[in-house]
């Protein structure tokens, strides 16, 4: 009894722990994208407990997801492909139009408002360990 006692106990530490390492998902969604287009963009505030990154993205509604940034120098927009997006603990990082945002591309069908849009995102802590996230996107016509 002493024995399943001890492991209720850990297996409580451990669960509490992975709730607090957990990175929160906020203001997320998919921008409705024009007819004809086979790319689409995704937007969100990421908020981690711990220091951690953004290190891979996947969607079933594309071929692929790149994490971007996006800068304007001189008039001239410069969009660059990001291994990872740091994440400082306590941080909240928007990946927002105009800045950091998710890229996907070769769009099965077309991204329509309204519907919605499933995601995997995994995150690696400071000790290289890697968590996944799915959620789910609204998808939205640009404001």
């Amino acid at each position: 009894m002493q024995n399943i006692s001890k492991l209720i106990i850990l297996i409580s530490l451990l669960v509490a722990h992975s709730v607090d390492a957990a990175v929160t998902i906020t203001d997320a969604w998919v921008r409705e994208n024009a007819p004809g287009q086979t790319v689409g963009a995704a937007y969100m505030t990421l908020k981690s407990a711990d220091e951690s990154a953004l290190v891979f993205v996947e969607s079933p509604a594309a071929d692929s997801v790149e994490i971007h940034s996006m800068t304007m120098n001189n008039n001239v927009m410069k969009m660059r492909k990001l291994d990872e997006l740091p994440l400082k603990a306590g941080k909240p990082e928007k990946l927002a139009p105009g800045g950091f945002h998710l890229m996907l591309f070769d769009l099965k069908k077309p991204l329509k408002s309204g519907e919605k849009v499933d995601f995997k995102l995994c995150f690696k802590d400071k000790a290289g360990n890697i968590t996944h996230q799915m959620v789910t996107l609204p998808i939205k016509a640009p404001n």
